[in-house]
């Protein structure tokens, strides 16, 4: 990958407070900036996360922004302790969304019962605050969207992060006016090719990318040159572009520019 004459882009979901970046957060940060990233989205999967995040956005000023919230997995954590936490967090300037929230009906490592409790609060907080919502889903398609619509027209804006889904329901969630957030996931021809298919046909304004650092390394050859480990990083980011880019037959410049602009817009960064 070079630099030369790139647009600038935007991971608009990396989870940087993992203990695996404890060690050379600042190494991180600048291979990222090397490769044109102008602004990284640091997830909250739980307070403690999101709480990290938050100082990590303020270590990195104007450059990490941070989103508050309780993944499905955590979601037997939740408690009115913890909404009264989170509503205080996306009273913080550097807290741009609420997430990472959703269903996860595939591990249930919380209860349905409790993802769906902790998910409608802070569907509740959404309404509440006018932030936009950061989603998680996963073998919980129909559910979501039921309660999703039920609040859509309260909730400013919505991202499907790390879509991996049919083309169905990527439309219905496009039905919704949501955007859907593409990962390494699509460089995977193992699992990620369905994706190529229908790629093309979702508006431009409605997509952004993001790496979901740690995880999903870009399966791409060579091998990306900037990951040495098993270890994602935001510097492969473009990889992401490119192959988004090619299945949609534009240029990785034409998508860079409408990636950065829906994410800057959607942030309000």
């Amino acid at each position: 990958m070079t630099t030369a004459n790139k647009e600038t882009i935007i991971d608009i979901g990396a989870n940087l407070t993992n203990k695996v970046f404890s060690a050379d957060l600042d190494a991180v940060i600048s291979r990222a900036r090397q490769q044109a990233i102008s602004h990284i989205l640091v997830t909250g999967t739980d307070l403690h996360s999101s709480e990290q995040a938050v100082k990590l956005a303020e270590q990195y000023p104007d450059y990490l922004f941070a989103t508050a919230g309780i993944h499905p997995h955590d979601a037997s954590s939740y408690s009115a302790a913890t909404h009264a936490t989170l509503r205080s967090l996306c009273q913080l300037p550097a807290v741009k969304a609420i997430g990472e929230t959703g269903l996860d009906f595939n591990r249930n490592y919380s209860t349905p019962a409790q993802q769906i409790n902790a998910f409608e609060q802070q569907l509740a907080l959404a309404c509440e605050t006018g932030l936009p919502l950061f989603l998680h889903e996963r073998d919980a398609h129909d559910k979501q969207w039921q309660m999703l619509h039920s609040h859509r027209d309260d909730i400013s804006r919505v991202v499907i992060h790390c879509f991996t889904g049919t083309k169905q329901q990527a439309f219905r969630y496009l039905d919704l006016d949501c955007y859907l957030g593409i990962t390494g996931w699509i460089c995977d021809e193992r699992r990620g090719y369905h994706l190529h298919e229908f790629i093309a046909d979702i508006p431009l304004q409605r997509l952004m990318i993001e790496t979901d650092a740690p995880y999903l390394v870009p399966r791409v050859k060579p091998k990306p040159l900037l990951v040495t480990s098993r270890r994602n990083e935001p510097c492969t980011l473009p990889y992401v572009l490119e192959t988004v880019a090619r299945h949609r037959q534009q240029t990785p410049q034409q998508v860079a520019r409408a990636t950065t602009a829906n994410a800057i817009g959607f942030f309000n960064l």
